[in-house]
């Protein structure tokens, strides 16, 4: 097992066990003090423990080689992962707002406000710690499970600081309906997060631009861009859990035998695999040069150049997946 992947196991493992901890906690905080606000908080936390367990055994199947039923793995399950937690977490904030609405019509009297203060702070104190490692462990795994419950239990965090602003009101002015309406706004804010969440899964899932993985590939490309690489184009990334496939056009001296067409195919694949830490996949299909790429073509002692070099052609994330070859503008001027 790599080192990413005991990574995941580690943290993932330790939500899980602080989710079923915390439940229990937060269900002795209510009823020790009958507050709806913290009754939205413990539902909360039933979501994080079924969500923390799907993420887990995703992080697990994400982990598992490449069969011939799966060619491209089996790293995408975590942004099916991600978009259950968002689910679960929409669902939540729904029956917390119909108990919100609830107890304005049947209040409850509360009492032991004092022990639920201290049982929501301690969760709120575990779930900030162990959402802020999550995140960062997620992000040094490009894992979208584990980022994604970090994000929930920092949003649980939220919803406890606010429950505790809340009794702490309570306990001085003696107002509950204090109570009622800070578990109302408690749940527009787990709703929003949950659609913010499922929304990126989705986004995933269908393979929409990752913005800052592609501006990576750009900038790999033209810090190491070697002279021989007349033109890419037709450049797509796709992320398969941490996993990266890439495939492009890539523009080589039509002359060239293939064995040497294959060995700088083979270079310019590995110049992406090491700028990262992921397994990356790259199928890189050649195309000849033309008369026009003369233009921007900075192969040296060319034997067949048909016109001279005006200038590079900037590579961007925008140009790059264009299906088709770049020309250089008018106003560029020459740049030997």
């Amino acid at each position: 097992m790599s080192a990413s992947q005991q990574t995941k196991y580690r943290w993932m493992g330790i939500s899980l066990g602080l989710s079923i901890t915390l439940l229990i906690i937060k269900f002795t905080a209510y009823f020790l003090t009958y507050s709806t606000a913290i009754l939205s908080d413990a539902v909360e936390s039933i979501v994080n423990v079924i969500a923390s367990g799907f993420a887990f055994y995703s992080i697990y199947l994400a982990g598992q080689p490449r069969d011939l039923n799966h060619p491209y793995g089996h790293g995408k399950i975590e942004f099916l992962s991600s978009g259950f937690e968002g689910a679960m977490i929409l669902s939540a904030g729904i029956v917390i707002v119909w108990q919100a609405i609830l107890s304005f019509f049947e209040p409850k009297v509360l009492t032991n406000l004092d022990w639920g203060f201290a049982l929501v702070g301690i969760t709120a104190a575990a779930n900030a710690f162990v959402g802020w490692m999550l995140i960062r462990s997620g992000r040094q795994t490009d894992s979208a499970a584990l980022t994604a419950d970090g994000k929930h239990l920092l949003t649980d965090t939220f919803s406890s600081i606010v429950v505790m602003v809340g009794v702490a009101l309570v306990a001085l002015t003696g107002q509950h309906w204090i109570d009622s309406t800070l578990s109302l706004g408690i749940s527009l804010v787990i709703i929003y997060n949950g659609f913010q969440i499922t929304r990126q899964s989705v986004a995933r899932l269908m393979d929409e631009t990752d913005i800052p993985t592609m501006n990576r590939v750009v900038e790999l490309l033209n810090t190491n861009r070697d002279r021989h690489w007349i033109d890419v184009h037709n450049l797509r990334v796709q992320k398969y859990g941490a996993d990266l496939h890439i495939d492009c056009h890539l523009t080589l001296p039509y002359y060239w035998e293939l064995t040497r067409v294959h060995d700088e195919v083979h270079h310019f694949e590995d110049t992406l695999k090491e700028g990262f830490e992921a397994e990356v996949e790259i199928f890189v299909h050649t195309d000849p040069c033309m008369q026009d790429c003369c233009q921007y073509c900075q192969v040296a002692n060319c034997p067949v150049r048909g016109s001279a070099f005006m200038g590079d052609v900037e590579w961007t994330a925008e140009n790059l997946q264009l299906n088709q070859k770049h020309f250089v503008p008018p106003t560029v001027l020459t740049n030997p």
